[in-house]
């Protein structure tokens, strides 16, 4: 109530009541102090009866009004209060898992109660371990069983870790990432619990039906209580967790000095890669596609290849994982895919320019009018453009990636599904959508001879190319032994060292013609 007074309308109220007050006395005084009848009959001929008994009547409504309007203004303090508070809850949780959420996490304050005399629980209590959860596999689960499924799997996986511990030490930072907080955990805690959290969140999950199971990357980091802000060591468990997700699913690994550092020199490649993205300097390099059956040249395959100041080339699966990661991949695809297609007019019009598209790409509705703007502006004609396509890549929006090639086809725009067989539900994407020309992994080429369940694969995919008049190409033909296998199978077109490697264009312009010259001379 105090803080009510404080209070603009609490002021008011009691200047009311104040006021009141002071009437009620005046008039109680006037009726029955000892000046009351002299009073009375001095001012009788002007009604001072009556003014008396108005006094008392004003000052007692006065005073009873007062105690209405606090009641009221009480009540609606306390709902408001029921408000605020309801409002800073929904901000401070997940709306799903109903969990604290990140901005929870950065109000925390953590406080500790440690018995006296008693030193190694003082040192226990003086630290807390961040462990940062990150959920394997969950966009697989979403394609499987649905948003609504996945909802369903988050819960689950909530209840289980909370199970854990206590649920106010328990976060969900958005996604599929959560943070846990232990209080005074030995190194060995530390190891120990988390793996019981991959254990708890890996455990096969039912779901319509479904038994889905997902992994759990985890990093963990210490804190020493008041020694620098607790997002700090969120942050370096964030790292650990990154770096024990590189490693493969249902890893966990505690935060160590060079994550930092691996984390820094990412950030100076990522600036370089920026750079060298504005002024051109990743070109792409072409590997050659052969016709089994004729030993003629009939594509290329544009490779980015980028070799930075200091003279050292970074691997493609690097700086295109970054482009990915930082948006950065649309003006380097747009980039290549011009230079590619400058490239190819210098060909012969039979050879095919054969261009990769990322998965992230797959997801932008505007992909398809992208490559036939770059072709226009190049004057390539669209039959002579082959776009790759994984698998994986289809399955990110089906809806959109119909769309997009549907657009890609009525242009003239060839489409092949790459990697065929390693990515997600081969069979249903050939059954979904149309394409051109299916290519075999390198990685069925490299083992059949070895694993004979690999050799039947290699059949199966090759017999099914033909029955849906679909051309196959095989990837990865490094022996003489190989290409003899793919050519009796009926494979329609190879690929791999066997051949040659990617070149620059000038020796892919030198290639074609000593190609046709060596045909040409046992012909």
């Amino acid at each position: 109530m105090p803080g009510f007074f404080r209070s603009r309308a609490g002021r008011q109220c009691l200047s009311v009541m104040m006021l009141g007050t002071v009437l009620w006395l005046l008039g109680a005084w006037l009726q029955f102090g000892d000046g009351l009848s002299a009073f009375v009959q001095m001012f009788d001929d002007y009604g001072a009866e009556k003014l008396v008994l108005a006094f008392v009547i004003a000052g007692a409504m006065s005073f009873i009004y007062s105690i209405l309007r606090i009641a009221d203004l009480r009540q609606e303090m306390e709902l408001r209060a029921a408000a605020q508070f309801k409002a800073d809850w929904t901000a401070t949780h997940d709306h799903l898992t109903k969990l604290p959420n990140r901005y929870a996490f950065e109000r925390k304050k953590l406080t500790r109660s440690t018995p006296k005399n008693h030193e190694h629980a003082e040192a226990e209590a003086l630290n807390v371990t961040v462990f940062s959860v990150d959920l394997d596999g969950f966009k697989k689960v979403n394609d499987l069983v649905g948003h609504k499924g996945g909802d369903i799997l988050l819960i689950e996986v909530a209840r289980r870790i909370c199970s854990l511990g206590n649920a106010d030490c328990v976060y969900r930072f958005g996604g599929d990432e959560f943070v846990i907080i232990g209080a005074g955990m030995t190194e060995e805690r530390e190891r120990h619990f988390a793996r019981v959290l991959i254990q708890a969140v890996t455990r096969p999950i039912s779901i319509d039906g479904f038994a889905v199971e997902v992994g759990a990357s985890v990093g963990y980091e210490r804190w020493i209580e008041g020694s620098e802000p607790l997002e700090n060591a969120a942050h370096r468990a964030d790292l650990a967790m990154y770096e024990a997700k590189s490693r493969g699913p249902n890893h966990a690994l505690a935060f160590e000095a060079s994550m930092q550092d691996k984390v820094a020199e990412r950030a100076a490649l990522e600036a370089k890669l920026r750079t060298a993205i504005q002024q051109k300097a990743i070109r792409p390099f072409y590997q050659p596609l052969i016709d089994l059956k004729t030993g003629d040249i009939c594509g290329f395959e544009a490779l980015a290849r980028w070799t930075d100041d200091s003279g050292v080339s970074i691997p493609p699966p690097v700086f295109i994982g970054i482009a990915e990661e930082t948006g950065m991949i649309t003006e380097l695809f747009e980039n290549l895919l011009t230079q590619a297609c400058g490239d190819a007019l210098a060909w012969h019009d039979r050879i095919v320019l054969s261009f990769n598209i990322s998965p992230v790409q797959m997801e932008d509705r505007l992909l398809a009018s992208r490559v036939l703007k770059v072709l226009v502006a190049s004057g390539l004609p669209p039959e002579r453009l082959e776009i790759e396509i994984t698998e994986n890549a289809l399955i990110q929006d089906p809806a959109v990636a119909a769309v997009i090639l549907d657009e890609l086809h009525a242009a003239g725009v060839q489409i092949a599904l790459d990697d065929f067989g390693t990515g997600y539900s081969s069979l249903a994407q050939l059954a979904r959508y149309r394409f051109d020309k299916i290519k075999i992994d390198k990685s069925f080429v490299a083992t059949y001879q070895d694993d004979e369940r690999q050799e039947k694969i290699v059949r199966a995919m090759l017999g099914l190319g033909h029955s849906l008049n679909i051309k196959t190409t095989a990837e990865g033909i490094e022996e003489h032994s190989q290409l003899g296998y793919l050519t009796r199978l009926g494979c329609d077109i190879g690929q791999g060292y066997l051949f040659g490697k990617a070149m620059p264009a000038d020796q892919a312009s030198a290639f074609i013609a000593e190609r046709m010259q060596t045909l040409s001379a046992a012909g």
